[in-house]
């Protein structure tokens, strides 16, 4: 709205004190007739969930799965954490902000597996909670005959996680990165639309987030969280499109008492302002102070080991 219509909406700093502060961290409803009303004539938006635009598209299920993690990387974690908290407490400028981002990293790695952060080579389901319930939840989809496509950020993670799923259910996995050539990039997603192709399609989110049509799927597991909805929407959305005939399950992956479940509770705040329209990444972690940065980095140690659900 700033690049068509210069100084509408007041400015950066008017927006975030009049609109954005008020309807992110207090919810105020009056300041978001406000802003609804004022950009109101410029924007036609359409959505699939409209059912009179699109009558026939089946229902999306967004569920969030919780895990705890493991005694091993509970103590990772922890390490991190600390060594962090140690290191910017005096840092200052570009150089605190790379220190966060790159702690941001590595807990989110933490979180998927041991092995994601140490690359040791032994990535099995017992050392993970995160990957313990993903298999739990990969032995249904795969016992009823269906489809799934999984997402995560971290490609050399994923290739060794297919390995694994092969192992384990002795199935057929496809896998998709920023590496794949683009003729195997095709033939895969042909692939996988034939009824009788493999059943798992695991991708790189960057990769494989957009461009695709894999609506045989009727399941689409995000491994790890990637901080802007609007990301995580298109490639939810490579399933949920225009040719889906059955209901699709979205399974979101979250370890508690993490950064994860944090992060998670502020972008849904974040999507009160704007939908999946308006999405910042990461970056916005970067300016907190650093007792916000020892509140949301903190594990809670009473959810480790726990029951995943």
């Amino acid at each position: 709205m700033e690049f068509l219509n210069p100084g509408y909406l007041g400015g950066e700093k008017p927006f975030v004190k009049v609109y954005s502060r008020p309807i992110e961290k207090y919810q105020d409803k009056e300041a978001s007739v406000r802003l609804k009303k004022l950009i109101h004539p410029f924007v036609l938006r359409r959505v699939k969930t409209d059912r009179s635009i699109i009558a026939d598209l089946p229902v999306k299920n967004i569920m969030k799965r919780y895990c705890t993690l493991t005694p091993e990387q509970a103590t990772l974690y922890q390490t991190m954490v600390e060594g962090v908290l140690t290191e910017v407490t005096d840092a200052q400028g570009i150089a605190r902000r790379a220190m966060i981002l790159t702690a941001l990293l590595r807990l989110k790695q933490i979180c998927n597996h041991p092995d994601a952060f140490l690359d040791d080579g032994n990535l099995t389901p017992d050392r993970s909670g995160k990957i313990g319930l993903l298999f739990s939840l990969l032995e249904d989809v795969v016992s009823a005959g269906d489809a799934a496509i999984l997402f995560t950020q971290f490609p050399g993670f994923g290739e060794r996680l297919v390995n694994c799923i092969r192992e384990t259910f002795h199935e057929e996995v496809l896998f998709l990165s920023g590496k794949t050539p683009r003729a195997a990039r095709e033939e895969m997603v042909l692939r996988f639309s034939h009824p009788h192709g493999p059943r798992l399609f695991l991708l790189s989110l960057k990769a494989g987030g957009v461009g695709l049509n894999l609506t045989r799927a009727s399941h689409v597991f995000h491994i790890d969280r990637w901080w802007n909805p609007a990301v995580e929407d298109q490639a939810t959305d490579r399933a949920y499109r225009i040719g889906q005939k059955k209901n699709v399950s979205v399974h979101l992956l979250i370890s508690t008492g993490t950064i994860e479940e944090r992060i998670d509770a502020m972008m849904e705040k974040k999507r009160s302002l704007a939908g999946s329209i308006i999405g910042t990444g990461e970056d916005w972690v970067t300016s907190l102070s650093n007792d916000e940065l020892m509140e949301l980095f903190t594990l809670r140690d009473e959810l480790i080991g726990g029951e995943c659900i």
